[in-house]
């Protein structure tokens, strides 16, 4: 069995879509499939600019036969790669020739024992995990989460009728994303919630995630989860009625070691001053990031990195000849920009997809393209416990060494505003709650402008800074 495409994209998560999406807008006329191992595709929808180049947007799931109209589609799994011949085998035994390929086969979960299945750890990443976690919380009394993200940081607040114990490796919670001040914001806002037994006023407006997925997807890889998807989940365990319980915190611990007592687990935390303290729980969420994915073989090496991510230069090819890779299962290697880093998000998934897209178009047609200039700032729009976050630049001092200096305004409940200054320019900025500030820190960011004339002013409430730098 043999099939033939122009273009051939494999992943059914953001960054393949997108890829697709865009290979269709450049070249409308030209024969592009997506490969996927599930009926289940994301989208991105509802593309809304929070400043120039920094969009907020939906998520929403759609059945393949939905992408019909723009492109084909095949729900199958890529086996090996021929790049020199130009063809792939899927574990169907089908042969697909391209002329382009772009790999977008996302991530999986990291978990701390390795990559070998344990009935007793879960790794959260896509739907189908979630609804594993959904069976097993049933029957759970106590559990145990391991991570410090925001998939982590949601769940240990929004699991009811269970005692959760959540073990961070950092000094403060949310350290992926936000630093201590931030973190003590959100522990002060959700702790005054759960006396209250009340819901954030900010209503959440992106897309929910449905969990009646088609039952023969149960085994396969879904694409990841994002923004709010513990809206849609009934995340209750069996100790109570409804009852939301802070999480117990286990600040700078790890797991040492675990083994089965009849039918709890009995795990070891080792803290930083290396004394041990056992925990009794049902089970342990293991969310402590992704690995890139890439179980396919392939007749040549790819090149990869570090990390474990097929390495992509600007125009996101890889080593090999019209192979080309974006969004999680790929690592960028290009001289990185002033204000820009990878961080494996749904943001930059979109971003990588649609640069590839549009490089192998251009490359078909023997044009020259450019990199977005997306790719010269960093930026995140997210939601984290009903609170609008933007993300800009070096927003916690990354790769700052110590030469900078932070301002930072809080209010609580509202808004919490951070500031990274080095030298007395804006590189970076934390933006939690309505702050309208997105488009000025961009701008302040990008231009290099010189705030040390304002000193401290420059946050404070009494001046408008969006009016004053407009």
């Amino acid at each position: 069995m043999t099939r033939e495409c122009e273009f051939l994209v494999v992943g059914g998560g953001i960054a393949g879509v997108t890829c697709a999406e865009s290979l269709a807008i450049c070249r409308p006329n030209a024969s592009i499939l997506l490969l996927t191992e599930s009926s289940i595709v994301k989208s991105v929808v509802n593309l809304v600019p929070v400043a120039r180049y920094l969009h907020s947007f939906d998520v929403r799931e759609k059945d393949v036969s939905e992408m019909e109209a723009t492109f084909e589609t095949l729900v199958d799994e890529l086996e090996h790669i021929n790049s020199k011949e130009h063809w792939i085998r899927t574990i169907t035994g089908l042969v697909i020739k391209y002329r382009f390929l772009c790999l977008c086969t996302g991530g999986v979960p990291k978990l701390f024992c390795g990559q070998i299945a344990d009935p007793f750890i879960i790794g959260i990443r896509d739907t189908d995990s979630v609804l594993e976690l959904q069976r097993k919380l049933t029957g759970a009394k106590d559990i145990m989460i391991l991570g410090n993200g925001g998939i982590a940081s949601e769940l240990a607040y929004e699991l009811k009728n269970v005692n959760v114990h959540w073990v961070v490796k950092d000094a403060h919670t949310t350290a992926t994303f936000v630093d201590p001040g931030a973190a003590e914001f959100f522990h002060l806002a959700r702790s005054e919630l759960h006396a209250k037994d009340s819901s954030p006023v900010t209503a959440i407006k992106r897309m929910r995630y449905s969990e009646n997925l088609p039952r023969e997807q149960a085994s396969k890889k879904g694409a990841a989860l994002g923004p709010d998807w513990h809206r849609t989940f009934d995340l209750s365990g069996a100790s109570g009625e409804g009852d939301k319980c802070l999480p117990k915190i286990y600040y700078k611990s790890s797991i040492d070691s675990y083994h089965l007592d009849g039918t709890s687990l009995k795990v070891q935390l080792r803290h930083e001053d290396g004394t041990l303290e056992q925990v009794t729980c049902d089970f342990i969420v293991s969310a402590t990031g992704v690995l890139p994915r890439t179980s396919f073989t392939c007749d040549s090496a790819l090149k990869f990195s570090e990390d474990g991510g097929i390495s992509v230069d600007e125009m996101m090819r890889t080593n090999l000849e019209d192979v080309y890779a974006a969004g999680d299962v790929c690592t960028a290697k290009w001289p990185a920009a002033m204000h820009w880093f990878q961080m494996r998000l749904w943001t930059q998934a979109r971003q990588m997809g649609s640069m590839a897209g549009r490089s192998m178009a251009a490359t078909s047609e023997g044009e020259t393209v450019y990199q977005d200039f997306c790719f010269e700032l960093f930026g995140h729009v997210t939601k984290l416990f009903g609170y609008p976050v933007v993300l800009l630049g070096r927003f916690n001092g990354q790769d700052l060494d110590k030469d900078y200096e932070i301002l930072v305004r809080c209010t609580r409940n509202k808004e919490y505003i951070k500031f990274v200054l080095q030298r007395g320019k804006l590189r970076g900025a934390i933006l939690i709650g309505d702050t309208d500030l997105a488009e000025t820190c961009e701008n302040l960011i990008l231009n290099g402008i010189d705030l040390e004339p304002y000193g401290d002013d420059i946050l404070n409430p009494d001046i408008d800074i969006e009016d004053y730098f407009d």
